[in-house]
């Protein structure tokens, strides 16, 4: 076995921009995790799962801003993700802590995010559909 590796560093970010966010999993914790009444989980198992939604919300995030800022300035949907993402931004600059209500809080979060990363796919949707000219 060898014990030579490769580190994939994209500084500029579009290869991460081309690889979908692997939803399913994240949202079938966010709802499971959301529905917690009392599991009684260790403190650094409750850090671990906030530190998990935390990444994701934050790949989920750039999601939203590059979809954002793909739309023209006069669209409001791109004002209201703008204060959806500084309140990520304000809520993901605090370090975790172990206890439920972190998580459920950050677990709030990606959803959140993927409701607003829904909203501005659907408004790029037409532009998709429309046939290319020339």
């Amino acid at each position: 076995m060898s014990d030579r590796y490769l580190v994939l560093h994209d500084s500029d970010g579009p290869l991460e921009a081309e690889i979908p966010l692997d939803r399913a999993p994240y949202e079938a914790l966010v709802t499971a995790v959301l529905a917690w009444k009392d599991p009684d989980l260790e403190p650094h198992d409750y850090e671990q799962l906030a530190l998990q939604l935390a990444g994701h919300a934050r790949a989920v995030a750039d999601d939203v801003r590059r979809h954002a800022a793909a739309l023209p300035k006069s669209d409001g949907r791109g004002a209201l993700a703008e204060i959806v993402l500084r309140e990520a931004d304000r809520r993901l600059s605090v370090p975790p802590k172990g206890t439920i209500r972190c998580v459920q809080n950050r677990a709030r979060l990606v959803r959140a995010l993927y409701e607003r990363l829904d909203r501005l796919e659907a408004a790029h949707a037409p532009d998709r559909a429309a046939p290319s000219v020339g």
